[in-house]
Parts: C-alpha cells; sequence; structure tokens
C-alpha cells in the first residue's frame, strides 16, 4: 500500500468506531442476498443475535487502527484462521467477502465513499486476504500431513452417547470409514456439520475437544440450551435430542490456538465456568495420562451439582493424583457439599490467592464476563498477562 492509501484507511478509524456494526450489518444481508449458499458456511445463529455482525465491525475496525504494522494483530489473525480452517473456508471465499465488503463501504459511507478511498480498501482487503490464505494454506497442509488427517468435511459415527449431567452429553465420534483420526492439541476444538430442516440449510458449529487425544475417537461434551428457539441452540439441541447412537454426523479436522503448552514445566491453573470446562478437560486428561509431574490446579464454577458435569472424574483424578487438586464454586452450595474445597458464589480467585501457584500458566474458559472477571481478578493477584490464556467460546468479541 501507498503511504497516501494507508492515510485513506486511517482516516475512516472514527467512523469504523461510530458505525461499524452499521456497516457490517449492512454488508452481511448484502453478502447473503446475492450468495445465499455461504448461508450454509456463517453460523446463522450468531447472525441472529448479532455477535458476527460485532466481532467483525472489531476485526475491521483493529485492522484500520494497525494498517501501518499489521503484525500487531498475528495473535487474533491466528485465532480467526483457524476458525476458517475449521469451516473449510478456502481463497474463493475471500473474492466473494471482498467483493461485498468494499460495495458496502461504499453503498454505507456515500458520498464519502470517493474513488480513492474504495481504492485503498480494496488494496488493503486483498492484502489482508492473501495474509490470512497463507496462513490457512499451512493450517491445511498441516491437517493432511499427519496421519489420519484430512481436509474438509469427513463422516463420523456416533458410537457412544453419555449423559455427563442435565445439561451436558458428550458424544463419541469414529471416523465412519474405519480409519484414524489425526492427533490434536489439547484445547483445540472440532466443527460439526448437521443439516437443519427449519432453515433449510447445513449448520456448522464449534465444539472443544473434552478428553486427550487418543488416535481412535473424538469426544466432544455438549451443552443443551434451554428453549428450542435458542440461537446458540440450533445444532447443540438437535444433537441432544434428533442424534443418537449409529447416526453419521460430518466433522472438520481439529483447530484452534487455546491449547496446553505441553513442552513447558511450569505449573498449571484450569480455571473454568460450566461448559467452558471441556478444553480444560482434554488438558487435564492429557496431564494424567503422560504422567506428568506438573502441579495442576482445576478451579470450577456450576450454578450447582445437578448441573456440573464431569463432578466424579475430577474428583477421582484429583484423589488419585497427588499433584492435582481442585476447587469448587456453586451458586447455591448444599449443606452436605460446604467442604474444604467447595464454595459458594461464583468464582472468586481472590479467594484463592494463598492457593494459587507461583510461575503457573492459567487457561481460562467460559462466558466473556466471567472470563473478563477471572483475567481482572489474575492482574489484581500479580499475575503476569503472557502467563493467563483464555478461550472465548462463539466470535471473538471480548477484549480485556
Amino acid at each position: 500500500m501507498t503511504p497516501e492509501q494507508k492515510a485513506l484507511v486511517t482516516a475512516t478509524v472514527g467512523t469504523l468506531r461510530a458505525h461499524g456494526v452499521a456497516l457490517t450489518t449492512h454488508f452481511y444481508r448484502r453478502m447473503f442476498e446475492h450468495n445465499p449458499e455461504l448461508k450454509n458456511v456463517f453460523n446463522m445463529g450468531n447472525q441472529q443475535t448479532g455477535k458476527q455482525q460485532t466481532a467483525l465491525a472489531m476485526a475491521v475496525l483493529a485492522y484500520a487502527e494497525n494498517i501501518e504494522d499489521p503484525s500487531v494483530l498475528v495473535h487474533a489473525v491466528t485465532k480467526i484462521g483457524h476458525k476458517h480452517v475449521s469451516l473449510d473456508i478456502r481463497p474463493e471465499h475471500y473474492a466473494i467477502v471482498g467483493r461485498h465488503l468494499i460495495a458496502s463501504i461504499g453503498e454505507v459511507l456515500g458520498e464519502a465513499a470517493t474513488p480513492e478511498l474504495l481504492d485503498a480498501w480494496t488494496v488493503a482487503y486483498d492484502q489482508l486476504a492473501a495474509l490470512m490464505s497463507g496462513l490457512e494454506s499451512g493450517l491445511y497442509q498441516k491437517a493432511v500431513s499427519q496421519e489420519g488427517g484430512w481436509t474438509s468435511w469427513r463422516p463420523f459415527t456416533v458410537r457412544q452417547k453419555v449423559v455427563e449431567s442435565t445439561e451436558i452429553t458428550s458424544f463419541y465420534l469414529y471416523p465412519a470409514d474405519g480409519g484414524r483420526v489425526a492427533d490434536f492439541l489439547p484445547g483445540q476444538y472440532v466443527s460439526v456439520r448437521l443439516f437443519l430442516p427449519e432453515l433449510n440449510l447445513f449448520q456448522p458449529r464449534q465444539y472443544s475437544l473434552s478428553s486427550a487425544p487418543n488416535g481412535e475417537y473424538y469426544r466432544i461434551s455438549v451443552k443443551k440450551e434451554v428453549g428450542s428457539q435458542h440461537p446458540n441452540g440450533m445444532i447443540s439441541n438437535r444433537l441432544h435430542d434428533f442424534v443418537h447412537e449409529g447416526d453419521i454426523i460430518e466433522l472438520a479436522a481439529p483447530a484452534g490456538d487455546f491449547t496446553l503448552a505441553t513442552t513447558k514445566q511450569t505449573p498449571v491453573v484450569l480455571v473454568s465456568g460450566g461448559v467452558g470446562q471441556t478444553p480444560l478437560l482434554s488438558m487435564l486428561d492429557y496431564l494424567i495420562l503422560t504422567n506428568s509431574p506438573r502441579q495442576v490446579v482445576w478451579v470450577h464454577g456450576s450454578r450447582n451439582a445437578e448441573v456440573h458435569a464431569f463432578r466424579g472424574a475430577v474428583a477421582d483424578l484429583a484423589t488419585g493424583c497427588k499433584n492435582v487438586e481442585q476447587h469448587i464454586f456453586y451458586d447455591t452450595l448444599a449443606l452436605d457439599l460446604e467442604a474444604t474445597n467447595y464454595y459458594a458464589g461464583i468464582v472468586d480467585l481472590q479467594k484463592l490467592g494463598g492457593i494459587l501457584l507461583p510461575e503457573a500458566d492459567y487457561y481460562v474458559c467460559g462466558p466473556a464476563p466471567f472470563i473478563r472477571k477471572q483475567v481482572q481478578d489474575l492482574a489484581a493477584l500479580g499475575v503476569l498477562r503472557a502467563a493467563i490464556h483464555f478461550e472465548e467460546f462463539g466470535p471473538a468479541t471480548l477484549s480485556v
């Protein structure tokens, strides 16, 4: 890009801050009108809630703000690249998106969208698309280079369906072709694609892998959302209600950059809220199966014991492994649970200040407000930001 073009993009920052969501809402409406086949690729639940529009507006703004040095966005770009690979996004999709994005800028800004400004944004977008396509090409190549790896969608058989709590059920997924499955890093996720008759669309959703890699199957543990029309429950509820043992579903290969640093020897603190425990379960399972000497503290919060999935499994691990301890928070604490490692209320790391391990790596997963509180509390306890890793389910809208 020329200095003049960068200046033109930078000049739109104020407009993007004020009207970014209006722009991205117009963009998605326009794209789906002209390319309705892309509704099979995008999460229409997130479209309904507005999360996707907000996430894209934040991403476009961040790119404009850092157009002089996009390298500062490498973490965000990597996270988006993993998500795109899990959705089978290909270079040709970028051409479609770019065409509609530039057209939307012109339509929303009106007379302010001069030919020079549109040209500048076209160059900026093409630059970003080339960066993303290159990153994703490497991820695709890595996926197929390992034993059991693949790209695009692969059929899997639901071999077991296990109820873990009143809300969460686990699905044990084996390749329908009888082959092996690729290993993955603890903390990663897979995309599941199902056909939704009520929308007449295929819809993908990401679910964290909730066990350690084993070469034979993947396990996902899915929360059922209350209310059949809940936008976040379109696929989750269908898995609970209509997918049974013996059924076939489609999966993309494992992806995601929220992963356990398996080569480190630092202590590990795993902090989760609700179904946010699923990627952390994979990390815990891996540490146990590999006989890791690392000290592990498991901190989890649930509304009550009935909705608390894997309660017994984690308790057994904590009892059987001298280097693992657990601390559980319940909104409502039953009298029989008033013990040393159970607490009333939401997860409060300040209460565990004397228990948390020095020099530890902290992995946090749960709803956005939960993550924000835990990161702030850890900072108040003196934990360095570089030691805090978190995963927000859904479109990335969280900044801490």
